[in-house]
């Protein structure tokens, strides 16, 4: 893009993360999802420190403000100026309240918030020392990755289980299907969908998978959210959210540094995930095991990408030639799909079913950025990390910061005016800025 439409979008993008912003976090969208979501938060925060360093810290702060006492950040913080029926499951469905007396919901996201951390103390070092930005977040991330590493290891090979489509991040992957197959469906007149009201039918999951993420949810919330105790119908190991705790992991070694305390800890933790992760590698992509019958799930999707941000990844060669080959033609499709463009399964306009979503692209182009010169010729991964980049701006700008789009076509699809995109177009400009 040239200098005054990328000076455009810059401004269109700010705009968007200003209107969003509620006065202490800021909202993925005023109509589909008027909360604080816990991964969104970490990706607005690493666009938004561009913006006003401050502000990112607060908006991190805040989210980690609903921390729970065993450590687990909730994915979903509800406002109270929010109507409690503006959104499905709201605060009444959850029950679920911390000691500071923050409503939330008791399942998590993927643990991406140390990265957006590091990465907002190092838009203002002074400004992070002066109001002690990473010795307060510091405990809190360390609490956030103890919960997972212990109370999640529900296979006993080191990973980390999610125990609901939603803490994957990609409610709707085909990754999911068989393991939801086995749900009992909560009845369709025992809840009211809010999502539809505000975006397309065909464009979102439909009402018998909706029907069995209220019942897994409506079971651990029973179970009063006990991960020893509660009969998980649906738990796997996904590999993305596990390359996310690996990458922040790097980055807690990195904060503790700059603290004056030992990584060590956090490197070995590190190490140890990455070679467990290495278990999920099958057919050239990482996939996702589901623990009720111990088998690789057979649907390659971009969580099987992710971990090409693991640093010195093993499979990072072969990793990266599937992604630029028929299954997600990176270099040719718009931004990443989601799901295999030759699966069985693929929709290009369903939610994670095939459409290609900004902060799933910026997690690739920063895995290709970061890159080692071992895996590929450095000119040619630049190459592709310029073309993403590139495509990104100009999605971002034509769909008036869409949520996601069609991967064929670049088509926006969800909704519009949304946090992440806005917030991760800002990162993709300052990238450029840096590169030129």
């Amino acid at each position: 893009m040239t200098a005054e439409p990328t000076e455009r979008v810059r401004r269109d993008a700010a705009r968007v993360l200003f209107g969003n912003w509620s006065g202490h976090s800021t909202v993925p969208s005023h109509s589909l999802y008027p909360h604080q979501w816990s991964w969104d938060s970490a990706f607005i925060a690493i666009g938004l420190r561009h913006l006003s360093p401050r502000r990112a810290q607060i908006e991190l702060e805040s989210l980690l403000g609903s921390q729970w006492t065993d450590g687990r950040i909730p994915h979903i913080s509800f406002s109270p100026s929010v109507a409690r029926d503006a959104y499905f499951p709201g605060p009444d469905f959850w029950q679920a309240t911390t000691r500071g007396g923050v409503e939330t919901s008791g399942i998590v996201q993927p643990p991406v918030h140390a990265l957006a951390v590091l990465l907002t103390h190092a838009a203002d070092p002074t400004e992070s020392v002066r109001r002690n930005f990473l010795a307060r977040t510091y405990p809190k991330l360390v609490a956030w990755h103890t919960y997972l590493r212990t109370r999640r290891d529900l296979g006993g090979r080191g990973l980390v289980a999610i125990v609901h489509p939603w803490e994957s991040g990609m409610d709707n992957s085909p990754a999911w299907d068989d393991a939801l197959a086995r749900v009992e469906p909560a009845p369709l007149d025992s809840f009211t969908r809010r999502d539809t009201d505000h975006a397309s039918d065909a464009d979102r999951p439909t009402d018998l998978d909706y029907g069995r993420y209220v019942q897994l949810a409506a079971t651990y919330r029973d179970h009063s959210y006990d991960d020893a105790t509660t009969p998980f119908a649906f738990a796997l190991e996904d590999p993305c959210f596990n390359a996310l705790l690996i990458a922040s992991e790097h980055a807690l070694a990195e904060i503790a540094r700059t603290l004056g305390l030992d990584p060590t800890p956090h490197l070995n933790t590190a190490d140890d995930l990455t070679n467990s992760l290495g278990t999920l590698f099958a057919d050239g992509v990482f996939r996702a095991r589901d623990l009720k019958t111990t088998e690789l799930v057979a649907a390659d999707t971009i969580a099987g990408l992710i971990p090409l941000l693991v640093p010195q990844l093993p499979q990072a060669t072969e990793l990266l030639a599937t992604a630029r080959g028929s299954r997600f033609q990176l270099g040719n499709a718009r931004m990443v799909p989601s799901y295999d463009l030759t699966g069985p399964a693929f929709e290009p306009g369903r939610y994670w079913r095939g459409p290609s979503w900004f902060n799933t692209a910026w997690l690739v182009h920063r895995a290709l950025v970061t890159l080692d010169q071992t895996v590929a010729p450095r000119t040619e991964v630049q190459a592709l990390a310029t073309a993403l980049r590139d495509d990104m701006l100009a999605l971002a700008a034509s769909t008036d910061f869409a949520e996601y789009v069609d991967p064929s076509t670049g088509e926006g699809r969800g909704a519009r005016d949304f946090s992440w995109t806005a917030a991760l177009t800002l990162d993709l400009v300052r990238d450029g800025l840096r590169s030129n």
